[in-house]
C-alpha cells in the first residue's frame, strides 16, 4: 500500500491520499469506487466521463492580474476572470475535495527537456483521472519523486462537483479556470479527463514563449538519419495517421517545444482518438490499448469484453490514453533536432488546395496563423456544403498570446534553423466533397516520404496563381495530374469559382489578425 501523502499545505486536510500509485491500484480503485469502469478484453481501464465528453472551451477562463495582463490576447478564445471569482471557484473545488474520503495525487513533469520542464501537480478524486494523468505527464522515477519538491503548477480537479452559475462571469455549472499568477488550474463541473491535459498544453503555451521557446500544436517523428519533421494539422487531417510511420521513431504525438536544441515533447504518453479504430488502418494505436491504457466513454460486448469502436451511442468523441513507451518505435527519451521540415495538413473539402506545396518564410506565417481546415456535409445537422475552419497556429483553444507572436517565433526558427514549410492536403481531388473525392491515403504518404527523402525540395515546381504557393509537378509513386488541382476537375469554370471562394475565406478570416501582422505576411495570402 502507498503510503498517505499530505497536501495541507494546498488547503486539503483529507487524510488519505495516494500519491502516484501504480496503474494496478488505480485500476483495483476505479472497479471499486467508479460506476461504468470494466477492463476490456485486451486489459484497458474504462472510464465514463460523464454529461461531458469533450473539452469545454466557452466555459474557460484565464484570472485577469496586472503581472500577466498584457501578454494575453483576450477575447472568444481567452476570456477573462477577476481574481475574486477565480478564488471562489478555487474555494469551491477544495471544499468539495475536502469532502472526499479518499484523494489521489499525481505528481509528474511536462516537458521532457530537463532545463524547460515544469513540475505538475493533479489533486483529484477519480482513479481515472489520476490514470489518465499518470500516462500523460512524464512520469518521474523514484529518484526524483523523492525529491519532486514544491510543483510549479497545481491542478484542482473538482469535476464532479458544479460551478455556481449564478456566480459572476459563469455561463452554466461548468468552469475551467487558468490562473498565472497563483499558478493554478482549477475544474469545477466536468468529468471529461482532457480538460487536464490541454490546461497543462495551455501553460506551456504561456510559459514557453516568455523564454523565446515556440510551443507547437503538433506531431513530431525522427528519420534514421535523425532528421526531424513536425506535422501540424487540425482534427480529421491525419497528423496521428501520418505520424505514424514505420520508416520514423515517434517523439510525440501531439504537444512539443521548438526549443534553442531542437524539439521536445511535453508529454508522456498519447492521447487518441478511438472512433472506427483498426488494427488493420492503426496497427501501433490499436495495440497500444493494453493494461495501462483509459478508454473513454467507449462500448464493448458485456461477455466477451471487445470494444466496438464504431459504436458512437455514447460520444463520437471516444478516445485513449496510454504511455508513449507503448508505440513499438517511440523514441525515449522523447527529444530530437531541430527539424528539416514543417508539415502543415489540412483536409481541403473545396478541393482546391494542391497536394503538396512550398511555402516561403512569410507564407509559413500566414498559413501558420490561418490554421486552415474544412467540415464536409454530413457531420454536423445543417452542413449541406463544405464549411472552411479556421484554428490560429493550429490550435486557437490553447493559446494564450496572440498568433503573431508565435508565428514570429515560427518564423526565426525557420531563418536560423534552414528549414522548409509544406502545406499537404489530404481533403478532396477532382472537385469538392460530393463531386470529388477524397485523396487516396497511399498518395499523401507517398509525398510525406518525399518530402522527407529531399526529393520534393529539388522538384520542378509551378505558381498557384491565387494562393501564390510553389506546387511540385513530379512525385514519385503519385500520379502527376493529380499534383495541380484544375487538372483534376472536369469543370475548369467550376473550380476557379471555388478557388475564388476558398481564397475570400481565408482573406477575410486574416482580417482579425491583420492590424498585428506585417506588410510581407499580409502579402503571402491569397491574390483576389
Amino acid at each position: 500500500m502507498t503510503q498517505p501523502f499530505s497536501l495541507e499545505k494546498h488547503g486539503i486536510t483529507v487524510t488519505e491520499v495516494l500519491r502516484n500509485p501504480a496503474p494496478p491500484r488505480l485500476y483495483e480503485l476505479a472497479l471499486q469506487r467508479e460506476k461504468g469502469s470494466a477492463i476490456t478484453a485486451t486489459g484497458a481501464l474504462v472510464a465514463l466521463s460523464g454529461a461531458k465528453t469533450g473539452r469545454s472551451p466557452k466555459d474557460k477562463r484565464i484570472m485577469e492580474h496586472g503581472d500577466s495582463v498584457n501578454d494575453v490576447w483576450w477575447g472568444p478564445v481567452n476570456i477573462k476572470m477577476s481574481e475574486h471569482i477565480f478564488l471562489t471557484n478555487r474555494e469551491r473545488a477544495i471544499d468539495y475535495l475536502n469532502t472526499r474520503e479518499f484523494l489521489y495525487c499525481i505528481d509528474g513533469f511536462a516537458g521532457w527537456d530537463p532545463e524547460h520542464r515544469i513540475k505538475v501537480r493533479i489533486i483529484c478524486a477519480r482513479a481515472y483521472h489520476a490514470l489518465f494523468m499518470h500516462n500523460m505527464l512524464i512520469r518521474p522515477t523514484a529518484d526524483e519523486l523523492k525529491t519532486f519538491g514544491d510543483p510549479d503548477y497545481v491542478v484542482y480537479n473538482a469535476g464532479r462537483f458544479p460551478a455556481n452559475r449564478y456566480t459572476s462571469g459563469m455561463t452554466s455549472t461548468t468552469s475551467v479556470a487558468l490562473s498565472f499568477e497563483q499558478k493554478e488550474f482549477v475544474i469545477l463541473g466536468t468529468e471529461y479527463a482532457g480538460e487536464m491535459k490541454k490546461g497543462v498544453f495551455t501553460i506551456m503555451n504561456y510559459l514557453m514563449p516568455k523564454d523565446g521557446l515556440l510551443s507547437m500544436h503538433c506531431s513530431a517523428t525522427e528519420g534514421e538519419k535523425g532528421d526531424v519533421s513536425v506535422l501540424f494539422g487540425l482534427s480529421g487531417t491525419g497528423k496521428t495517421t501520418l505520424s505514424a510511420d514505420p520508416k520514423r521513431k515517434l517523439i510525440g504525438d501531439d504537444e512539443h517545444v521548438w526549443s534553442n536544441k531542437g524539439v521536445f515533447n511535453i508529454e508522456g504518453g498519447c492521447y487518441a482518438k478511438a472512433i472506427n479504430l483498426t488494427e488493420e488502418q492503426e496497427p501501433d494505436i490499436f495495440r497500444a490499448i493494453r493494461f495501462g491504457s483509459v478508454l473513454e466513454n467507449v462500448v464493448y460486448d458485456a461477455k466477451s469484453r471487445v470494444v466496438d469502436y464504431e459504436n458512437v451511442s455514447i460520444t463520437d468523441n471516444t478516445r485513449c490514453s496510454y504511455p508513449i513507451e507503448y508505440i513499438p518505435n517511440a523514441k525515449v527519451p522523447c527529444v530530437g533536432g531541430h527539424p528539416n521540415n514543417v508539415i502543415f495538413l489540412t483536409c481541403d473539402a473545396f478541393g482546391v488546395l494542391p497536394p503538396v506545396a512550398k511555402l516561403t518564410r512569410e507564407q509559413a506565417m500566414y498559413h501558420f496563423i490561418s490554421g486552415y481546415t474544412a467540415k464536409v456535409a454530413g457531420t454536423e445537422m445543417g452542413v449541406t456544403e463544405p464549411q472552411a475552419t479556421f484554428s490560429s497556429c493550429f490550435g486557437q483553444p490553447f493559446m494564450v498570446w496572440h498568433p503573431t507572436k508565435y508565428a514570429e517565433l515560427l518564423a526565426k526558427k525557420l531563418d536560423d534553423h534552414k528549414a522548409q514549410v509544406w502545406l499537404v492536403n489530404t481533403g478532396w481531388s477532382g472537385g469538392g466533397h460530393g463531386v470529388g473525392a477524397r485523396m487516396k491515403l497511399k498518395y499523401t504518404r507517398a509525398i510525406v516520404d518525399a518530402i522527407h527523402n529531399g526529393e520534393l525540395a529539388k522538384a520542378k515546381t509551378v505558381e498557384d496563381p491565387i494562393f501564390g504557393v510553389q506546387v511540385p509537378t513530379e512525385c514519385s509513386n503519385v500520379p502527376a495530374e493529380i499534383l495541380t488541382p484544375k487538372n483534376t476537375w472536369k469543370d475548369k469554370a467550376a473550380y476557379d469559382a471555388a478557388a475564388r471562394k476558398l481564397a475570400a475565406l481565408f482573406v477575410d478570416n486574416f482580417k482579425k489578425y491583420a492590424d498585428q501582422a506585417s506588410d510581407a505576411v499580409r502579402a503571402a495570402g491569397p491574390r483576389l
